[in-house]
């Protein structure tokens, strides 16, 4: 059985394509694993190849200039991982670092070959745009965490958006994610169950009113 092949096709991106276009991904491509804890790239790296992300679970943050990590969002399997400002040049930059929070499977893909058989062909294109706009979408609801928020908006805005990874985490670690004290977070947690928004199952969180929980953050 060829695993490549099998990863590819489960990959959301290129379920459009027909066997002799695989056929072309598989061959321009590489699957490479990554253990859990591990870095694919670091800020102002560059690369020739796009990465999709076939399993596991990435974390892409940034470094302040007192060395203070930057959460800045997750990415999930079967989703593209390379962050794109134009298809004119051949090498990709990195503007942030990417470290596997899983152990993680990569699919890396020959940029200039992937240009040439599939996008000047107008193949995969409106793939491509989706993905980048979904790109955009994360930066700016990481602007608004950052910038917008308060500190309930910003746990609202996590448990709906990233309740799964939420409870994977310790309580801490979520804290330093969305950059507030556990204190704050516990209080935050505590007020959102008092008025029947969440509650706990064996220390999980559990949705109980998503539209309540979601006016939090959008003021609607």
């Amino acid at each position: 059985m060829d695993t490549k092949l099998d990863h590819i096709k489960k990959l959301d991106f290129f379920k459009s394509l027909n066997d002799d276009d695989l056929t072309i991904v598989h061959d321009i491509s590489n699957i490479i694993k990554y253990p859990k804890g591990s870095t694919l790239y670091y800020e102002n790296d560059s690369y020739n190849k796009i990465f999709f992300l076939a399993s596991g679970l990435l974390k892409v943050y940034k470094i302040d200039k007192f060395e203070n990590e930057i959460f800045l969002y997750h990415i999930h399997e079967n989703s593209l991982i390379s962050e794109f400002t134009t298809l004119d040049n051949d090498t990709i930059y990195c503007f942030s670092n990417a470290e596997f929070m899983e152990d993680s499977i990569i699919l890396e893909i020959d940029f200039v070959e992937f240009k040439n058989q599939f996008l000047s062909k107008n193949k995969l294109n409106n793939q491509f745009v989706n993905e980048i706009l979904l790109k955009t979408q994360q930066l700016h609801c990481v602007v608004n965490r950052e910038l917008v928020f308060d500190a309930t908006a910003k746990v609202a805005f996590m448990l709906n958006d990233d309740l799964i990874m939420f409870n994977k985490l310790k309580r801490q670690e979520a804290s330093f994610m969305l950059h507030i004290q556990p204190e704050t977070l516990s209080r935050v947690l505590n007020k959102l169950k008092r008025g029947n928004i969440i509650e706990l199952e064996n220390s999980d969180i559990v949705i109980l009113n998503s539209e309540a929980l979601k006016a939090i953050y959008t003021g609607q």
